[in-house]
């Protein structure tokens, strides 16, 4: 029964791809009428969900896996990351997803800084469950011999220009020698998320972070903050102490104050205890009145 399920979604994921891809290729055929050679016309045209599977082709249920590849440097690994290797993956009914991750030394030369390792890059793109492989040291720049050696059929990638930092790739586009040989599949960004906001995040809130791995037992020598910048975010710290403990007193006495006075117009109101209590003791005292009056009447 779950076997029957899972073919229906994917029948219903390539169906929806192949509406996309029909309005695409509208698109793109207008895209490319002033293109210069029939090569790049194919090539603006090619989509690859656009054709028609049938049964025992590559990709589908009964045939063998589409072989696809995706790299990246997949620095703080998120959920922008794991919905285009999800795309990936979803891409044809039968997929064997294969992820190329850069080491450091390429990324920090090409690239820049990261804030994990190569090894947690890895380790994290081998827990995300639409990877089926990880590349370690992937190359910059896809050669004919690495699509030969890990015999991909596919490579995945958001449609944007990427610049060639290692000036391997003539066009100056790290994809574009793939996308004109039509191996190229497009995924689409998840918008408001990548490793870069996520930096900038925690950069322009530095000292509430600071604060924060204070508060956890960090030391300013171990987070690289300065003695006098550490000192001063104590020292904060230690002012917003007071003041918490102040106004907690306060409320806590104006609570008390309020639960007094409340008491106290409880105590002396109409229905409060003290005057039902007196009339009650005024009650008594008159019947016993009436009684003593009728009996020396007697």
């Amino acid at each position: 029964m779950g076997k029957k399920r899972e073919r229906e979604e994917d029948t219903e994921v390539i169906e929806e791809m192949k509406r996309n891809g029909e309005h695409d290729n509208a698109a793109a055929a207008d895209n490319s009428a002033g293109a210069d050679s029939s090569e790049d016309r194919a090539a603006a045209d090619w989509q690859p969900f656009r054709k028609k599977l049938t049964e025992g082709e590559p990709g589908t249920l009964t045939g063998r896996p589409l072989r696809l590849y995706a790299d990246g440097i997949f620095d703080l690994f998120h959920f922008g990351h794991a919905k285009a290797l999800e795309q990936c993956k979803k891409a044809y009914p039968n997929v064997y997803l294969i992820v190329g991750c850069n080491n450091d030394e390429m990324t920090h030369k090409l690239k820049g800084r990261t804030v994990m390792t190569d090894k947690e890059r890895y380790e994290s793109l081998r827990h995300c469950k639409w990877v089926d492989q990880v590349v370690e040291d992937a190359p910059w720049v896809i050669t004919d011999e690495f699509l030969e050696e890990h015999q991909i059929d596919y490579v995945c990638h958001d449609a944007l220009p990427y610049g060639d930092a290692s000036g391997e790739a003539a066009e100056g586009d790290v994809y574009a020698r793939i996308k004109k040989m039509g191996k190229f599949l497009e995924t689409k960004r998840t918008d408001g998320i990548s490793t870069s906001d996520l930096i900038i995040r925690i950069i322009s809130e530095y000292d509430t972070f600071i604060r924060r791995n204070l508060q956890r037992g960090y030391t300013g020598k171990e987070m690289n903050v300065p003695f006098m910048k550490e000192q001063s975010i104590k020292f904060d710290m230690a002012v917003d102490k007071v003041k918490h403990d102040v106004d907690e007193f306060i409320h806590k006495w104006v609570g008390k104050a309020d639960d007094m006075q409340h008491g106290f117009l409880d105590l002396f109101s109409r229905e409060g205890p003290l005057r039902t209590s007196f009339r009650k003791r005024r009650k008594i005292i008159k019947e016993r009145l009436s009684e003593v009056a009728r009996e020396g009447l007697c």
